[in-house]
C-alpha cells in the first residue's frame, strides 16, 4: 500500500509549554496513528543553530523536546522519528539545491525581509547587520528536509506558507532541469488548532515569557496558574468564558460535556481564585502521568538516544538511496 508522507520539523529551542502541546504535539501525535499515512518527525537542531549559538542550550533543548514527544505517547514503532543532524544526506542535498536557487527568491524569504526592516529601522549602515547565512539561506535547509523523504503534505502555521512554497519552487527548478525528481509537497493548515493565551492574556509565546512549561512541578504549575490574568468582577457576577484565559486552556484539555458544565458554572457567577483552583487541580490530573514518563526519560538520556539512533536507521532505508539518485541526476556519480 502506498502511504501518504508527511512530515513535521521540531524546533529545538526551549522548554515545551501547553501552547506547543495543544497547538502542535497533540495534533500531530493523533494524525501519526493513521494507519494511511508514514510519519517522519525530525528534531530540527540544524535550524535551532540560526538562533541560539549556546551549546548547552541546543543539547538540553534537544534533550527536552524528544523527552516531551515520547512521554506524550508519540509510538516509533509506527512513525520515523529522528535528530535533523543524524541525516548526513540532509545537507549534501542542502548544498545541491543551494546552486540551483535563485538569490532573489531567498530576497523574498520573510525572516529575511523582516530582520533587514529591523536594521532599517534602527538606521544602520548595513541593512544585513548581524544577518547569518543560516537565516537567509533557511528557507534552502527546510526544503531538504522535505524534499528528501518524498513527503507530499506538510502541516505548517501560516508563518511556514511561504517557505513551503518556495520548496515547491525549488523542487520544481530542479525537476526541470534533471527530470522529475522530487515530489511537489503541499502545506497542510489548521484553522480548528488551538492557540492558548499566556499568563497575561497575550498569546501563549517564549518570546512574551509567559507559557506555562508543560511539565514543572506541581508546586510550580499551581503557582503560574495562580499568576494568570483576570478581570475584577466579584465571584456572584456572571462571567463570559469566551473572553477568559482560563476557561481557554480548561477547553483545550477538557472533553466536551466537561466544558459546557464549566460554562454553565461561568453563567451563575464562579470566582476567580476557585476556578484557578480548578484548572490547576484539572491539569496537574491530566500531565501527572506523563510528567512522571518524562522525568524518567530525562533520567536515562541514553534511552532516548537509542530511539533517535534508530529513528536515524530507518529514515536512512529512505535518504541514502533517493541521493544515489539524485547524484546520478546532476552528474557526480561514480564514473564506473
Amino acid at each position: 500500500m502506498n502511504r501518504n508522507i508527511v512530515l513535521t520539523g521540531i524546533t529545538t529551542t526551549g522548554t515545551p509549554h501547553i501552547g506547543n502541546y495543544v497547538g502542535a504535539i497533540r495534533p500531530a501525535i493523533d494524525a501519526s496513528r493513521n494507519p494511511d499515512v508514514l510519519s517522519f518527525y525530525f528534531l530540527a537542531d540544524y535550524h535551532a543553530l540560526i538562533k541560539c549559538q549556546d551549546p548547552d542550550i541546543l543539547s538540553r533543548s534537544t534533550l527536552e523536546v524528544a523527552a516531551t514527544w515520547l512521554a506524550l505517547g508519540l509510538d516509533t514503532e509506527t512513525c520515523i522519528f529522528y535528530r535533523q543532524t543524524d541525516i548526513p544526506e540532509i545537507p549534501e542535498l542542502t548544498w545541491i539545491l543551494t546552486c540551483m536557487t535563485a538569490k532573489g527568491l531567498m530576497n523574498r524569504a520573510h525572516a529575511y525581509k523582516a530582520a533587514v526592516q529591523e536594521n532599517e529601522a534602527i538606521k544602520a549602515k548595513d541593512p544585513d547587520k548581524g544577518i547569518t547565512m543560516g537565516l537567509f539561506s533557511y528557507p534552502i535547509l527546510m526544503a531538504a528536509d522535505i524534499l528528501m523523504f518524498k513527503a507530499s503534505r506538510i502541516p505548517v502555521g501560516k508563518d511556514q506558507i511561504q517557505h513551503l512554497e518556495m520548496a515547491r519552487d525549488i523542487a520544481a527548478r530542479f525537476n526541470h532541469l534533471y527530470g522529475t525528481t522530487f515530489v511537489l509537497p503541499e502545506a497542510v493548515t489548521d484553522d480548528k488548532t488551538a492557540v492558548l493565551q499566556g499568563l497575561d492574556g497575550r498569546k501563549m509565546s517564549k518570546s512574551y515569557n509567559n507559557t506555562i512549561p508543560l511539565f514543572i512541578p506541581e508546586k510550580k504549575l499551581r503557582k503560574l496558574i495562580m499568576k494568570i490574568k483576570t478581570n475584577s468582577l466579584p465571584p456572584e457576577a456572571p462571567k463570559d468564558p469566551e473572553t477568559c484565559t482560563l476557561f481557554q486552556i480548561f477547553q483545550a484539555f477538557a472533553k466536551p460535556d466537561e466544558t459546557n458544565a464549566l460554562r454553565q458554572r461561568y453563567a451563575e457567577g464562579i470566582g476567580w481564585g476557585e476556578m484557578k483552583q480548578y484548572l490547576f487541580e484539572y491539569l496537574n490530573d491530566h500531565l501527572k502521568a506523563p510528567r512522571e514518563r518524562y522525568a524518567d526519560l530525562i533520567e536515562h538520556p541514553q534511552d532516548i538516544e537509542k530511539v533517535l539512533q534508530e529513528g536515524a536507521r530507518k529514515a536512512r532505508e529512505y535518504s541514502r538511496p533517493f541521493l544515489r539518485q539524485i547524484r546520478q541526476a546532476i552528474g557526480v556519480a561514480a564514473l564506473a
